[in-house]
């Protein structure tokens, strides 16, 4: 059997308005305010096994951002929530066994001639290839110069496209260090986020340590890792952070919801902790295989290459 990786996108199918449509067929109008003014709220989702992890939490907090920006928010949360496990089974046989999905929702205002708000739900397989060798490399990041968004343009907690920031801290990491993601500072210079993931530490003396949220887009991959360190009787502490303290770490890692978890090794040029992913981080992350039935960093290997999918 040949996988979606390899026939292209448009064997899956997508929801769209109301649609299920080849993903060939998916567009948004250019006078749709998502892409005219970045009034795009989303989220992304992943499979364990087939099986859509997290689903609730996903769900609650796109309600909560739809609700910031006043759109429908009840019935568009209702609407994808029926949607990504529909994607799911419509799309069940196109993948290899052992592959999983990503899953991405997202609902604009519409066009200014339309009847109703754009609403999306479509998927690809994971692009394991991206951080497969990152789970026992670690991977480096740099304090980017560009900052977290302020909390008076809009809430910390309203995800979004319009992440322009994110962008450019990105191209500012791959200028100064190929291959480093970037860590981004709040308004007051404090350790935020990386771009597109939730940012933690770990300090001997304290334990886990991560950024407030109220400076923070709380990633429901965090609230993942708050429960395995309780079931690991872990002191995880949610506090300001300086980059003096992630430089001072015993261990850091990025958790989002693809790559679950992966460990930082290096920081702005310089090893963090002893210069490789350290035994907290494993710990970890051999707690959330067993949560979600898989070996996560195993998968990813078995997948990272197009072949493993044909």
């Amino acid at each position: 059997m040949r996988s979606v990786y390899t026939e292209g996108m448009s064997t899956t199918f997508a929801y769209m308005n109301g649609q299920w449509v080849s993903a060939s067929q998916l567009c948004v109008a250019v006078d749709d305010l998502g892409f005219m003014l970045g009034t795009t709220v989303t989220e992304r989702l992943r499979t364990f096994q087939g099986r859509v992890f997290r689903l609730q939490e996903h769900v609650a907090r796109l309600k909560g951002s739809l609700e910031i920006v006043g759109l429908l928010s009840q019935a568009i949360a209702d609407e994808v929530a029926a949607a990504i496990p529909a994607f799911v089974q419509r799309n069940r046989s196109l993948l290899a066994p052992g592959d999983d999905w990503a899953i991405v929702a997202f609902a604009t205002p519409g066009a200014a001639r339309a009847a109703r708000p754009t609403v999306c739900v479509h998927g690809f397989p994971l692009p394991f290839h991206h951080w497969a060798a990152l789970f026992e490399s670690g991977l480096p990041v740099v304090v980017s110069h560009h900052r977290q968004v302020p909390t008076n343009c809009w809430p910390a907690e309203l995800k979004c496209r319009s992440r322009m920031h994110y962008y450019l801290a990105d191209r500012e990491a791959a200028a100064r260090h190929p291959g480093a993601r970037a860590i981004v500072l709040d308004q007051q210079g404090m350790l935020a986020e990386a771009t597109t993931a939730n940012l933690v530490l770990f300090h001997q003396q304290e334990g886990l340590l991560s950024p407030p949220l109220e400076h923070i887009l709380a990633g429901v991959s965090l609230g993942v890792v708050q429960e395995l360190a309780e079931s690991l009787a872990i002191p995880f502490t949610m506090r300001p952070l300086s980059v003096e303290e992630l430089d001072q770490a015993d261990e850091a890692f990025l958790t989002s919801t693809s790559i679950c978890a992966l460990p930082i090794v290096e920081c702005d040029g310089k090893p963090l902790g002893s210069g490789k992913p350290g035994p907290i981080y494993h710990r970890l992350l051999a707690a959330w295989s067993d949560l979600v039935g898989l070996d996560i960093a195993d998968q990813a290997r078995r997948f990272a290459s197009p072949q493993a999918r044909g």
